[in-house]
């Protein structure tokens, strides 16, 4: 669902040196400025979104549907590579200063924006005060608020200051950047830019049908060259079935698979086989419960914990995923160095369920099969989006085991945007089955932090817990990383105990990709990292464009 830029090991190591760096040090996977053999340019790359976006400025939105796009139009100062290295984007290089509490970044200096206008030192600081404003609907100022001072060197040299050293600095700054000369003094929730982006990137936006499409086009200027092919669009199709038949039909190229259509529906069928590569690796990403704190029936964690271990995780693994995932406990991928194996487990146990129910005084007094506290009964609406198969499934596997121990729940699945926009973002729910990506980096501060509750914040059922927003606070500020481990272990023991999330899995990735692409080469980052260095050959191109 939502995407953010963090990362931790490379930015102990930079902040750990005052000398300069170049691309942390690392040469990035693959430089676009330098031709690669044979290629050609032509073609379009064609892919599916389950909900139109809701708007193309990055930094105002919360939706992977609107963040999937922008990606293409916009840079930040630093991004990662293929393998999840910090690199330059926007800057060329940068300086550690200050006991590393400062950064200096020096910016590429062929850089244009999509109207022709030069990116300068005035649109950074455009973007860091556009970040920092009360009055911008933003999820993602946390970061910027820490700087305590922003300085224009020269046009193209800015410095910024913290008054302490903090750990996402760098990262930070591969939030994408804004244009100044188009942006200023505009009330951006009324800009012409959230339908007609101006961004820095290798792609220029040039129609968006809604509820259909969203196409943009190559962008000749490219500071690291044009990508190879002319064309990318976004179609918006509201349902996996739908998009399989299209994926059949060769009319898009790359598709997110469902675990049914991985195991069952693609390597006996002839038109799925000729024209498409599967590759799976375990997603950075987890769904799960989630429970609005602002519930009455919420707020007692013996309820939460009820709730968790009357869900069978084994059960929606293996029957909804077809075994293609593991079990999450918290929200760190299973395996990495920030995840805590040793957390409280929520084991499938009916009877431990009914007993933390009755504990926290519900009990089925009219033998309706509902239990209910004070002649409150416990019922909710559990929401969900449209679209996703596997999480309406989840959502009728949970309506029937939580109502073993006598909780009423009634399903209600919605349409993205207004899934988003009127009930997530207002929290008008109950409950909801979503998914979160999983960061490089471990803060969690804009999740979990407790003043991060309400508005467009992501912390959006307000939980709110003092004891680790203490952990989080000082994980952010700690560069060593076997003790900023300590903190997030121990906020992931605080997360277990009080169930604010039932944790549900980690799924695979499951992606198909057309057999004409060259240069796809999965890595740590994922399939489409590099994708401005994707090409088709001349008689395998699909699409031909007018100039």
């Amino acid at each position: 669902m939502i995407k953010k830029f963090l990362a931790v090991l490379l930015v102990f190591a930079v902040f750990g040196c005052g000398q300069k760096k170049s691309d942390s040090g690392a040469e990035p996977e693959v430089s676009r400025k330098r031709a690669i053999p044979n290629a050609v340019y032509g073609d379009a790359v064609v892919v599916s979104m389950l909900g139109d976006a809701t708007g193309l400025i990055y930094n105002i939105t919360s939706d992977s549907a609107s963040h999937d796009v922008a990606d293409k139009i916009y840079n930040g100062l630093v991004r990662y590579d293929k393998n999840m290295n910090i690199v330059g984007d926007l800057a060329d290089s940068w300086e550690i200063v200050d006991d590393g509490k400062g950064i200096i970044f020096h910016l590429n200096q062929d850089v244009r924006w999509h109207d022709g206008k030069p990116f300068t030192a005035e649109d950074v600081e455009f973007t860091y005060k556009f970040m920092i404003d009360d009055k911008t609907p933003t999820s993602y100022d946390a970061d910027f608020r820490l700087v305590s001072k922003f300085e224009i060197i020269d046009k193209y040299t800015v410095k910024v200051s913290y008054n302490e050293p903090f750990a996402p600095a760098l990262i930070s700054w591969g939030m994408p950047m804004l244009p100044k000369h188009l942006l200023q003094g505009q009330d951006v929730k009324k800009s012409p830019l959230l339908r007609r982006p101006v961004g820095t990137g290798p792609y220029k936006f040039l129609e968006w049908k809604a509820g259909d499409s969203i196409t943009l086009v190559a962008n000749d200027d490219y500071f690291l060259g044009r990508p190879y092919l002319d064309r990318y669009i976004f179609r918006i199709i509201p349902d996996t079935a739908t998009t399989f038949l299209e994926l059949l039909n060769g009319s898009i190229d790359i598709m997110g698979l469902s675990p049914l259509q991985w195991s069952k529906q693609t390597d006996s069928n002839p038109r799925f086989t000729s024209q498409y590569n599967k590759h799976m690796y375990l997603a950075s990403s987890y769904d799960y419960v989630g429970y609005n704190q602002k519930k009455p029936m919420f707020q007692d964690k013996r309820v939460r914990q009820a709730l968790a271990y009357a869900t069978p995780k084994q059960d929606i693994i293996k029957g909804l995923q077809f075994g293609l995932g593991v079990e999450a406990t918290g929200p760190y991928k299973p395996g990495t160095v920030w995840y805590n194996p040793n957390v409280k487990k929520y084991d499938y146990n009916i009877e431990t369920a009914k007993k933390l129910l009755a504990q926290a005084g519900y009990k089925d007094t009219n033998g309706d099969g509902i239990v209910e506290k004070e002649g409150k009964p416990l019922k909710f609406e559990l929401i969900t989006n449209q679209g996703n198969t596997v999480r309406t499934s989840i959502c009728e596997v949970l309506q029937k085991s939580w109502e073993k121990i006598g909780v009423k729940v009634d399903i209600r699945v919605l349409e993205w945007a207004t899934f988003i926009n009127e009930y997530i973002n207002k929290q008008k729910f109950d409950a909801v089955v979503l998914g979160w990506n999983i960061l490089n980096d471990p803060d969690l501060y804009d999740v979990w932090y407790s003043g991060n509750c309400g508005g467009q914040k992501l912390n959006f059922i307000c939980y709110q817990n003092k004891e680790l927003d203490e952990q989080l606070i000082a994980g952010r500020k700690e560069f060593d990383p076997q003790k900023r481990k300590e903190y997030y272990f121990k906020a992931q023991e605080i997360l277990a105990e009080d169930q604010p999330y039932t944790f549900l899995m980690v799924p695979n990735a499951l992606v198909a990709v057309s057999k004409r692409f060259n240069e796809v080469r999965p890595a740590p980052a994922g399939i489409g990292y590099n994708q401005e260095d994707w090409w088709v050959e001349k008689d395998k191109q699909k699409y031909s464009f007018q100039k």
